[in-house]
């Protein structure tokens, strides 16, 4: 029998997002769409998929094990489709790529070189963003492919795979602040004290904090802001080393520093061409899962 790809998509948003309200706007059609489109997918199958007798529609039982199996019809059709467009070798004539400044950049002039000699006639543009932004831009086709610190979930509609480095994050002030007095500093001082702390122009409630807040869009931003002595960040370090001006210091808090893992992201609804392939196989190592 064959489901409407329109249906499978509309299924697995709603499940994702939790309501059809919310996957019609996902997806820029009416509600009615979704709820016609799923209904239609229910009657095909002959399963209930959704108990509509809350207020938002949740999964029943066979809902969930329906939504493994769809998932992976549609991760499948997405492998084709990639398949297809390196096979075709259609090349892009233009290219997006947003970095994050959580990324070191330590390769990027050669990697650069490379992509220049294999598309030289390509237009290439590099944006800077941070969390949520990054996954906006893909969503709304501003961007192609984008690195960011590695989110706990991501949209269905977005890919996404590890980079084989880290960066490493620590708590910054300027040198001569109150706080670098102490020969270790908790977490109860620090929230005495003002946090500059990283706010993307998507703000969710996730990184709506609360208390001594001063926020910004971008870590470099942050940093300047803690050379003005308006309170504490977390950078990461390169940032730091690289375009500071020794102003800061990394303070001495528990569990401070660490390691972050990074993310290339990339979107499944209009995956990149076959330059923003070559570009992912360079960041990953390879390690995209899309040959």
């Amino acid at each position: 029998m064959h489901y409407s790809p329109e249906a499978l998509v509309a299924f697995v948003e709603s499940a994702a997002l939790g309501s059809f309200s919310a996957a019609a706007r996902k997806l820029r059609k009416s509600q009615s769409t979704i709820s016609t489109a799923i209904a239609n997918l229910e009657a095909d199958l002959g399963l209930t998929l959704f108990d509509r007798q809350a207020r938002q529609p949740v999964l029943t039982d066979n809902g969930r094990r329906v939504l493994a199996h769809v998932q992976e019809i549609l991760a499948a059709s997405e492998r084709l489709d990639n398949l297809s467009i390196r096979l075709a070798g259609q090349v892009e004539t233009r290219l997006t790529f947003v970095l994050s400044d959580t990324y070191q950049p330590t390769h990027h002039e050669s990697l650069l070189r490379r992509f220049e000699q294999r598309y030289p006639d390509i237009e290439f543009e590099c944006l800077i963003a941070e969390d949520n932004d990054v996954i906006d831009l893909l969503q709304l086709r501003r961007a192609n492919i984008g690195v960011v610190e590695v989110q706990h979930h991501y949209p269905p509609d977005i890919a996404a795979s590890r980079l084989p480095a880290q960066t490493e994050m620590a708590i910054f002030v300027l040198r001569h602040h109150p706080l670098t007095n102490l020969p270790r500093v908790h977490a109860e001082q620090l929230a005495t004290t003002r946090q500059l702390c990283l706010n993307t122009y998507n703000r969710t409630e996730r990184n709506q904090s609360r208390g001594l807040i001063w926020s910004a869009p971008s870590y470099l931003m942050l940093l300047e802001m803690a050379e003005q002595g308006f309170g504490w960040a977390i950078l990461p370090r390169w940032l730091v080393e690289q375009f500071g001006h020794q102003k800061l210091v990394a303070l001495p808090v528990s569990d401070w520093p660490r390691m972050i893992s990074i993310d290339a992201v990339w979107s499944k609804k209009s995956p990149p061409g076959p330059a923003g392939y070559w570009l992912l196989d360079q960041l990953t190592g390879g390690n995209n899962n899309i040959s």
